[in-house]
């Protein structure tokens, strides 16, 4: 039973690790344990106390690199590992497994060691740029192992524990497992972080509060007065480079150690939890919140035969008369693919907008209604509001084509180009339709600078999509990057502003709408680029040669 359950472990492992988007978030972790640890001279920071840091030897090194990958895996570390199960279920495995003797909840225990297997590979490799980074900046060249890597194990490794379960728990829920649970993974993780940097949070939160007062303590030791100073963790520009102390070291007390124990025993146990519902790959219970099995990989979709098949294949019945054959018309000039490129744009709009809900209607109703009852100052906000409604609708873009298995065929296509600016016109007109209403009510209060950032939205959001689904091929990255890009708007954090929601007595404090717009082409290029570089010869023929199963979402 151990050996199964082992195999299946190793098994999930060594499939996560070979695709592209693992290696990805290694090659960002190693970046992040760079930045963590940046020159001493350096205006940039990831851990700033009231203007302090501590000499960078293994204990500061290790606490401060464990607490940013803490932050970083925790939100990018689940993308990696989820769809776990939907890759058994696509691939007929779920069923053979399910056929064996193997317990649900040991089914899903193997999922949840195998994500938390993959997430500490990924610490593992940002303690290892800790200890080169330390040794690199020179201040303290000696590297105490158990220093260093106390940090991981006390703060990193219990937030590991919650996102493998809590990936566990998104895909084997029917309501979570598709788009929407990517979308509410950005949100809620993001919540559970701000809010675990607070000393009153549950279970001593990520443990920064703990952090913090050792800081503190060192600093009122040294003579330094820090208690008017605050305790930032995230990567902050700073007006003047840190100022260097010595610092002992963190050491984590009792209570907080057994409350990390208490966290990992909760995220076994939301591991175990979706046995209460979990389908166990049997068809007969797709209504009760499973999902009928795809055709396997390869196979063609099966039709009924027709009367002609039935007579060849001695299956009887009476055989079809032959048909005269009519002479095929002459060539006629077809019209080029600017002169339909309106068709194509309300193709790629019903494409993107078909088979929605009428809630989903009545969403987009609702929010053009309050954009034009509310105040005219009330429209950048409801304008937040209406360009998150439609998430699941632009991850569409640049996917949708792989996902129903006619990348290749499209790609042959004369006038990629114009196939390609009609997707994202598509995209564009999907934000001109939700945030008509903020537009409507700022035209007519004359707010013509929060016009002008609607339209350079307008163009960004789109193109992000697109850029992203082109570069991933998958829905995943833009349904995490845009709600937490979104999330930050939300919170007034202007830099990043790309509509125009944050403002100052009325005026805007983000990006000036024509750097935005210019972003937003400059991400349209890098998708087009991409897509070119794909529809060469020698990529159609490597991608037509490679087996193909359904892509996830």
């Amino acid at each position: 039973m151990v050996r199964g359950y082992a195999r299946l472990v190793l098994g999930d492992v060594r499939e996560r690790v070979r695709r592209p988007v693992y290696l990805v978030t290694l090659l960002a972790t190693v970046g992040l344990g760079y930045v963590a640890v940046p020159a001493v001279d350096s205006h940039w920071t990831v851990v700033d106390v009231a203007g302090h840091r501590g000499v960078y030897d293994s204990a500061y090194v290790g606490t401060v690199t464990a607490l940013a990958g803490a932050l970083w895996l925790t939100l990018a570390g689940f993308y990696v590992v989820r769809n776990t199960v939907a890759r058994d279920r696509e691939t007929g495995v779920g069923e053979l497994l399910a056929a064996t003797r193997l317990r649900t909840s040991a089914y899903l225990l193997a999922k949840f060691g195998g994500n938390l297997t993959v997430l500490v590979s990924m610490l593992g490799v940002l303690a290892a740029t800790a200890a080169v980074m330390q040794v690199a900046r020179g201040e303290a060249v000696w590297v105490d192992p158990v220093r260093l890597l106390t940090p991981y194990l006390v703060l990193a490794l219990p937030l590991m524990a919650l996102t493998a379960a809590a990936a566990v728990v998104f895909e084997t829920a029917p309501v979570l497992r598709g788009g929407a649970g990517n979308v509410v993974w950005s949100v809620a993780a993001l919540a559970l972080l701000l809010g675990g940097l607070s000393p009153r949070a549950p279970l001593g939160g990520l443990g920064a509060a703990s952090v913090a007062e050792s800081f503190r303590a060192s600093l009122a030791a040294q003579g330094v007065d820090a208690s008017a100073g605050e305790f930032s963790l995230g990567l902050t520009y700073v007006d003047e480079p840190l100022r260097a102390i010595e610092w002992p070291g963190w050491e984590p007390s009792a209570e907080l150690v057994a409350t990390r124990l208490v966290i990992l025993a909760a995220a076994v146990a939301l591991a175990v939890l979706p046995a209460l519902w979990f389908d166990r790959f049997d068809p007969a219970r797709g209504a009760a919140g499973g999902a009928p099995r795809p055709r396997p990989r390869g196979a063609a979709p099966h039709t009924p035969p027709g009367p002609e098949e039935a007579s060849r294949d001695g299956a009887g019945g009476p055989a079809a008369a032959p048909r005269r054959l009519e002479p095929l018309p002459g060539p006629t000039r077809s019209p080029g693919a600017w002169a339909v490129f309106p068709r194509l744009v309300a193709g790629e709009l019903r494409m993107l907008l078909g088979g929605r809900s009428r809630w989903w209607w009545g969403g987009v109703a609702a929010i053009t209604a309050a954009a034009l009852l509310l105040p005219a100052r009330s429209a950048p906000t409801v304008l937040l509001l209406a360009w998150i409604w439609p998430v699941l609708v632009w991850s569409g873009l640049g996917t949708r084509a792989r996902l129903v298995g006619l990348d290749g065929l499209l790609a042959s296509y004369p006038r990629a180009a114009a196939r390609f600016l009609a997707e994202w016109t598509a995209g564009v007109a999907v934000a001109a339709l939700v945030g008509a209403g903020p537009l409507v009510r700022m035209v007519a209060s004359g707010d013509a600078a929060g016009a002008s950032a609607w339209a350079a939205g307008a163009l960004f959001v789109p193109g992000l999509a697109l850029a992203l689904g082109v570069v991933s091929r998958v829905g995943r990255p833009f349904q995490a990057v845009y709600p937490l890009l979104w999330y930050l708007v939300l919170n007034g954090v202007s830099p990043v502003d790309f509509l125009g929601a944050v403002r100052a007595d009325g005026h805007l404090t983000g990006p000036p709408p024509l750097l935005v717009a210019a972003v937003a082409l400059g991400l349209l290029g890098t998708a087009a680029a991409v897509a070119a570089a794909r529809s060469r010869p020698g990529t159609l023929r490597a991608a037509a040669g490679a087996p193909r199963g359904r892509p996830s979402r």
